[in-house]
């Protein structure tokens, strides 16, 4: 993937090295719970009373990123900035004007509006803050775990939570989640699904007009973008962690469907292809 000449966006928030710790502010019980706390994380008391911040939390310093992680970061910050570029273009295209999400990039865990997420979760968006989190080591364990090496298929992975950012500005998401509330479980669930794959196929017209734009695309790239999309299907995932695969509980679609709308996005470029709600067949 051609992406190094590209400009960095300015909206990520580094959060890596960083490891917030609840505390009580003020004086009295809240010292004690301070102190408390620096014993149990092996901590020096003293540093955690001084760096105890707004809303009592205290924020400590590990150890500095590596290279290869400035590398990676660079890399995210650059696909942010395209996926900017090209949500911008497209929305006023249609009359509408495009808000940028901010990206928070973190290690082990991150506080949003959404609550608290490890990174075991893997990246995810808030629509409540409108960002999106992602831990680096996501990357590593999507080429070693699930075997779906290379940038583009990285890059993927960020433009399709950034296609969660493009419908929660399009009013579906919030659709789709009061729809929810007043369906059955596996209802839910298939709505779910859909709004799932349809932010693979926004993915896909992001990569379709980047290409377009700024001939980011390299051989072999949009295969390793396919095999990430199909790594991470619910079927594979479930046959991985449980032996079986149940449909009935999917909420992101199976490996096939995952693969079929990403490329419906990439080849058409048109939103208009993008309505996973009402397809026949997904």
């Amino acid at each position: 993937m051609r992406w190094r000449t590209g400009r960095e966006s300015d909206n990520v928030e580094d959060r890596r090295g960083m490891r917030g710790v609840p505390v009580i502010a003020g004086g009295g019980i809240g010292t004690v719970v301070i102190v408390l706390l620096a014993m149990f994380f092996g901590v020096d008391p003293t540093a955690m009373l001084q760096s105890a911040g707004p809303g009592g939390v205290s924020m400590q310093q590990q150890a500095p990123a590596s290279p290869e992680q400035d590398e990676k970061s660079r890399f995210v910050s650059v696909v942010l900035a395209d996926t900017e570029d090209t949500w911008r273009a497209l929305f006023n295209q249609l009359g509408g004007t495009y808000r940028e999400p901010k990206l928070v990039l973190f290690s082990g865990m991150a506080q949003s509006a959404c609550g608290y997420a490890q990174a075991a979760v893997g990246p995810f968006y808030c629509p409540a803050d409108q960002k999106v989190y992602i831990d680096l080591v996501f990357f590593q364990e999507l080429q070693n775990r699930f075997r779906a090496p290379g940038e583009f298929a990285q890059a993927y992975v960020i433009a399709h939570e950034v296609g969660h950012h493009v419908q929660n500005l399009m009013g579906i998401s919030e659709k789709v989640q009061a729809a929810r509330a007043r369906l059955s479980p596996a209802d839910a669930n298939d709505l779910s699904v859909r709004l799932e794959l349809q932010a693979d196929c926004f993915a896909g017209v992001w990569g379709h007009h980047a290409h377009k734009a700024r001939q980011i695309l390299e051989a072999g790239d949009i295969e390793a973008a396919l095999n990430a999309a199909s790594a991470i299907g619910d079927d594979r995932m479930q046959m991985q962690s449980r032996g079986y695969v149940a449909p009935d509980s999917f909420t992101h679609g199976s490996s096939a469907q995952r693969v079929r709308w990403f490329k419906r996005g990439i080849t058409s470029g048109d939103l208009r292809q993008c309505d996973a709600f009402n397809a026949a067949q997904l």
